[in-house]
């Protein structure tokens, strides 16, 4: 049996209601926990990554070109949205931290954990920054792993790149769904 992959990208509350948040970042959050159950009770895996910085995250080259203090480890802002976090412990889930848009860190857990991985799916966000980024790195690692990515439970503070990123990642094979054009 063919186990299936979740990948959650920086749903935190930093990219919903705090430092980063934007404007409906809100409106995906029920979809995505009604998707994490699905996985969940057919006993796929289901990763959550979360941006992670500390204290020199100013000094670093993201944070001068952006400089807004965000998902410091520990914080309010670093957790999952909402109720989220519950599913954190569950034998099906990994939280995966990284400092950077796309994570060697979720790659190499992933191969850990299903080394075949046939199925691949991501949402979260920022469209055109971390979604992006993993499902590159993903798709890298995993060359013939059907790579998904739910366009309806990503989301961008700017709804144009939104939708170059999710072309970008048309462009490169990956099933992009749930998209109106």
């Amino acid at each position: 049996m063919v186990k299936k992959i979740l990948v959650v990208v920086d749903y935190q509350n930093d990219f919903v209601d705090g430092a980063l948040g934007f404007s409906g970042a809100e409106t995906i959050y029920e979809g995505i926990r009604q998707k994490v159950l699905e996985y969940l009770e057919r006993g796929d895996f289901v990763f959550f990554t979360l941006d992670t910085h500390d204290e020199g995250y100013l000094s670093s080259r993201e944070g001068k070109a952006l400089p807004v203090v965000h998902c410091r480890k520990g914080s309010d802002g670093h957790a999952l949205y909402g109720e989220l976090g519950q599913f954190e412990g569950d034998p099906h889930v990994w939280c995966v931290e990284k400092p950077a848009f796309g994570s060697l860190a979720l790659l190499e857990q992933v191969k850990r954990v299903c080394p075949e991985a046939a199925e691949i799916e991501l949402c979260g966000v920022v469209t055109n920054m971390c979604v992006i980024a993993n499902a590159v790195l993903l798709q890298s690692g995993f060359p013939n792993a059907e790579i998904t990515v739910d366009a309806a439970l990503c989301l961008s503070f700017d709804p144009a790149l939104h939708e170059k990123a999710l072309d970008v990642m048309e462009g490169m094979q990956m099933n992009v769904i749930h998209r109106m054009k």
